[in-house]
């Protein structure tokens, strides 16, 4: 950027104002046209001409989110980056779901301020609506194992993508996640280098550590170890989840059999639940009790979507029984497909691998469940063996 980044400086109840000055002063592509308390006329001063608003603030600083939500009201349009002092930790999590679009941690040189200062700036320029609500959350559920959640988690992502979607698939499938192999992708970096690299969870951080598909899905893969899953904290998980909404058009969540504490905070982070079962009768019970305990959690049934996967299978029970066994119709019916298991072991998602195929254009219904855009024709993936070689590489 050849212009100056002109900000507004605003100072939370408790901030030191010689921290804020002191991390700006030696930025010679800011300038600084105005500073303002906690107890200033906050209307006045957010109506002068600035590129980004700065809240200089303490971590435990309850005003400071007050201060964010103002600033993001009264322009939604204009970035607003929160500069704390040492590890904002939980902090962060508050920071954006109040609308920060980036956290700065003191001290940091002025390289990195102004790179953050000039980052937001651009991502906000790139957005097609001034002041989007953050992403939606989907979370993947299957009370029971093996009904397919990662393949319908891994497809539903790539349908998206194919819509011009920039998507994050998280695998929280600590011990045992598998949405590298079906992706085909190497843990080359893993949540559990994230969790190693420890917060904050700024987008940058999180940026680096999610591995790229050929669809464009960008994926935070689960550790290679049961061993490594314990690193993985609800709170660190949470503040994750919170920087990631800010920075996509969806997070999807492939998550673990059952209601763990994982899954839970997960489902309270979401805005959809797509829950999965089967047509055998041990997943349409434990499906039944999954929608009856999210109902016990307050969450509302329309934010719920019911899918059925292999549901041509002919083993006694039909699609109109799940009606009555789980208590509501079905909103997607996912066929039986021979090329599935194929397109798992190539690594490549049959909605890219065989568009025109039942499955595939399942997985579109899908997805056009959850997107907000109008979907052109996808483009197919290449193919490839990477799926087998991720596998090895991954249980060593």
């Amino acid at each position: 950027m050849t212009d100056k980044i002109r900000i507004l400086v605003t100072l939370s109840e408790h901030a030191d104002p010689r921290l804020a000055e002191s991390a700006l002063q030696d930025v010679p592509s800011v300038e600084v046209v105005g500073y303002s308390d906690y107890l200033d006329d906050w209307r006045e001063f957010l109506a002068q001409q600035a590129d980004v608003v700065v809240v200089a603030c303490t971590n435990d600083d309850e005003s400071a989110t007050h201060m964010v939500d103002r600033a993001v009201k009264h322009r939604p349009d204009r970035p607003v980056v929160v500069m704390t002092e040492g590890s904002p930790n939980g902090f962060l999590r508050q920071a954006f779901e109040a609308g920060a679009d980036d956290v700065i941690t003191l001290p940091q040189s002025p390289e990195h301020v102004a790179f953050t200062l000039e980052k937001v700036i651009a991502r906000r320029k790139g957005l097609a609506v001034p002041g989007k609500a953050t992403a939606p959350l989907i979370a993947i559920l299957g009370p029971k194992g093996g009904t397919g959640k990662t393949l319908i988690a891994a497809n539903l992502s790539v349908a998206l993508a194919q819509r011009d979607a920039n998507v994050v698939l998280v695998d929280l499938d600590l011990q045992f996640g598998d949405i590298g192999l079906a992706l085909g992708l190497s843990p080359e970096r893993t949540m559990y280098d994230l969790m190693k690299a420890g917060p904050p969870f700024d987008h940058e951080k999180l940026d680096r550590h999610l591995i790229r598909h050929s669809s464009g899905v960008k994926v935070l893969i689960a550790p290679t170890r049961p061993d490594q899953a314990s690193a993985v904290s609800i709170e660190h998980l949470r503040d994750i989840y919170a920087a990631l909404r800010t920075m996509c058009d969806a997070v999807i969540v492939d998550t673990p059999p059952g209601f763990t504490s994982e899954v839970i905070a997960t489902i309270d982070a979401s805005s959809e639940v797509c829950m999965v079962g089967m047509l055998d009768s041990l997943s349409l019970k434990n499906t039944k009790l999954g929608l009856e305990t999210l109902d016990l959690m307050g969450y509302e049934s329309d934010r719920i979507s019911l899918v059925l996967n292999r549901a041509d299978s002919r083993v006694g029970i039909t699609p109109e029984d799940v009606s009555t066994i789980v208590g509501r119709t079905p909103d997607v019916l996912i066929p039986s497909d021979r090329e599935i298991p194929r397109s798992v072991n190539e690594g490549t998602p049959i909605v890219g691998a065989r568009q025109q195929s039942g499955a595939a254009k399942a997985f579109r219904t899908l997805a056009d469940r959850y997107a907000r855009m109008p979907a052109p024709a996808p483009a197919p993936l290449p193919a490839s063996n990477s799926g087998v070689r991720a596998l090895i590489g991954r249980r060593r």
